[in-house]
């Protein structure tokens, strides 16, 4: 495969490798080719429609009816250990030799799915990167927060002998307190699962959680998804309005003590669903002012710049360029 994989347009069953993005609700799959991924080729599916991933990706190739893949990269939302991939939020579990049999690859690599993202960066297309928080570019350790089903981080080192993405569940780390707002917040979210996990706040169920406490605090309990609480933010009610304050506010406190923990002065890169539904609140709820609160430390917060990616093939495209990393 060549050495540098951006994305590319369609592309007429170039199968030298087949990529695949795992997340908790959807999957998709598609080709990647010396050019490339193949826009053309990307397609999506329901895991709750299929058994495993395995179903998945040999439906793909039915659909597709394209050549055997030289070799396969699997991007998967949750924990990565010895070549094999458990997704946190579905039941499904694979590894290389079930991979292999799917796909027909002779080379197959399973990453998280913030590692495929992290794998990624540098190769993704002009304008694929949102500026949210303004800081120092510089070459220098990046990190990747991704916000969406679930919530994880990966941080990015490039060194002599190339990449490095280390995996992590950060998203299950305790929740932050600071004020007693949070701690109201983090003993409600504990009730669900023992213990208030960040990802119990700073995912997709996370806005619900923080809606049904606000719901709570007012006495009017109740729990709605969050495409429900965005759409009723649209319309200007205030319960709405202050979930996603909320939600805003802890992310942007969460991304700061990641940026403390691995000190990104490449840039710290917000992805994902909801990351990207709450950019456009980030500045009117404070964003910037959370991610920098953190006392005498503030000038140094100042140093890191941090963006939203906005590329849906982000993942897919990382998972190429490690493809290529390993063949070179």
């Amino acid at each position: 495969m060549s050495p540098d994989l951006p994305p590319a347009g369609p592309s007429a069953c170039d199968t030298r490798a087949l990529v695949a993005d795992v997340g908790g609700t959807n999957t998709r799959v598609a080709q990647a080719g010396a050019d490339g991924i193949a826009t053309d080729s990307v397609r999506r599916y329901a895991n709750a429609e299929f058994p495993d991933l395995e179903s998945v990706l040999v439906r793909y190739r039915e659909e597709t009816g394209c050549a055997t893949p030289a070799a396969a990269c699997v991007a998967v939302a949750g924990p990565v250990r010895d070549g094999v991939g458990r997704l946190t939020n579905l039941d499904w579990t694979f590894g290389g030799p079930s991979l292999a049999e799917a796909t027909g690859a002779g080379l197959v690599a399973v990453l998280n799915d913030l590692q495929a993202q992290g794998h990624a960066l540098g190769h993704l297309p002009e304008g694929a990167h949102r500026l949210v928080v303004e800081g120092h570019s510089a070459p220098g350790p990046q990190l990747v927060v991704g916000v969406g089903t679930g919530f994880n981080a990966a941080p990015v080192h490039d060194g002599p002998h190339g990449r490095i993405v280390a995996a992590s569940e950060c998203g299950h780390v305790t929740l932050p307190v600071r004020t007693d707002e949070d701690l109201r917040l983090s003993r409600f979210v504990a009730l669900d699962h023992g213990y208030p996990g960040v990802e119990d706040v700073l995912s997709g169920r996370g806005l619900g959680a923080i809606d049904a406490w606000l719901a709570e605090e007012t006495g009017q309990p109740g729990r709605r998804s969050s495409s429900e609480i965005l759409a009723a933010f649209a319309a200007g009610e205030p319960r709405a309005r202050e979930a996603v304050a909320v939600m805003v506010r802890m992310l942007g406190r969460v991304a700061g003590d990641l940026a403390l923990i691995h000190l990104p002065y490449g840039g710290l890169h917000l992805i994902g669903g909801m990351a990207r539904a709450l950019t456009p609140w980030f500045e009117e709820f404070g964003f910037a002012e959370a991610f920098r609160d953190k006392g005498r430390f503030a000038p140094l917060m100042a140093e890191f710049r941090v963006t939203v990616i906005e590329d849906d093939y982000a993942a897919l495209i990382g998972c190429a360029r490690h493809l290529s990393d390993l063949a070179a």
